[in-house]
């Protein structure tokens, strides 16, 4: 399938619920078209889809009349043996699927796609891209959903060199960059230290690109001379938290916040406690450069509240500073300051 589709405003329906059907729903999405998948099983991004309300999910086998009614019907390719094993070792590269969107995926990512024997996937990658590969190319998802269903690291890592030594070139798929907290150095290390040749595909973070989709650029002159990026995957005060909230309060930078959406709240108390301005303009954006994308801007006391309200969840980039309101900028049809 090719990723320029003109399906806006059609019903399609994908038969079969692997990875590659997981492509085609994401190619089918950014056309515009309302999508129901339907299969028995389907893998853990198209369930996360689902979960979020992006496509429907009907869990069945196909029976008589359920294709009459959509305008569009897809489906998957039938499972195909592997090409023939290559001898010798192979390769792993890393490649960055920046925030979502296809077209974000740099020129050598997009290369390395194609020429994948094995690609190894997750939900936050662009999946529409996997139209780029050849169709004996072997799709294994690792989607890690949280309070869901989860790849752990060490069976990623074993499978990135597991095919490798099989003498297959593998590409390590995901979401934003590899080294933004992407665990991409773990991934780099284990192919290394197993001998296989690896190397890494940079790609954009949503760090950067989902606020600026937003209007809200991390910097500006006269605003800021700086930004932060940081984790917000447990909350301030945790056992396992190393942040200094205090000198993020004082530092005068933008602050990121990376999968935050559950411990927002927190955070931002931590740093109203420390000193940072209630006031401070901040911003959630969701579902970043995707169609489905989201903004709700509001204030540090008020943001978390402002989010939940409006039903923003993960994915999701939260921006705290001066930038988040900037006069001008802002992207029509978003909530505002009172949402």
């Amino acid at each position: 399938m090719t990723l320029d589709l003109n399906v806006t405003g059609m019903d399609a329906v994908v038969v079969g619920g692997d990875a590659r059907a997981a492509g085609q729903v994401a190619a089918l999405l950014a056309g515009g078209a309302t999508v129901t998948v339907l299969a028995p099983e389907v893998t853990a991004a198209i369930d996360d889809l689902a979960a979020r309300g992006l496509v429907t999910w009907i869990p069945r086998a196909v029976r008589p009349g359920d294709l009459a009614p959509y305008d569009l019907v897809l489906k998957g390719r039938p499972s195909e043996e592997p090409g023939e094993r290559i001898l010798g070792i192979g390769s792993v590269t890393l490649v960055g699927g920046g925030p979502g969107d296809p077209g974000l995926v740099t020129v050598a990512g997009r290369a390395a796609i194609e020429a994948a024997d094995v690609i190894v996937t997750d939900r936050l990658a662009p999946l529409a891209a996997l139209g780029w590969a050849r169709p004996d190319v072997e799709v294994i998802d690792v989607a890690k959903i949280p309070g869901g269903r989860s790849t752990s690291q060490d069976e990623i890592n074993r499978l990135l060199v597991e095919h490798a030594k099989s003498g297959r070139h593998v590409v390590r798929f995901k979401g934003g960059d590899n080294f933004v907290f992407g665990r991409g150095s773990e991934e780099l290390l284990a192919c290394l230290d197993a001998g296989i040749e690896a190397r890494v595909v940079p790609g954009v973070t949503s760090a950067i690109a989902a606020p600026a989709l937003a209007g809200i650029p991390v910097t500006h002159r006269g605003l800021t001379q700086g930004f932060t990026v940081v984790s917000g995957h447990v909350p301030p005060g945790h056992a396992d938290s190393t942040l200094d909230y205090a000198a993020l309060a004082r530092s005068g930078t933008t602050i990121v916040v990376l999968m935050g959406v559950r411990t927002l709240g927190a955070i931002c108390t931590a740093l109203a406690e420390a000193g940072l301005d209630e006031g401070t303009p901040a911003a959630v954006v969701a579902d970043g450069t995707m169609p489905s994308q989201r903004v709700v801007r509001a204030t540090l006391a008020t943001i978390d509240d402002a989010a939940s309200a409006a039903g923003l969840g993960a994915p999701a980039v939260a921006v705290i500073g001066a930038v988040a309101d900037v006069p001008g900028l802002g992207v029509p049809g978003e909530g505002g300051a009172d949402a």
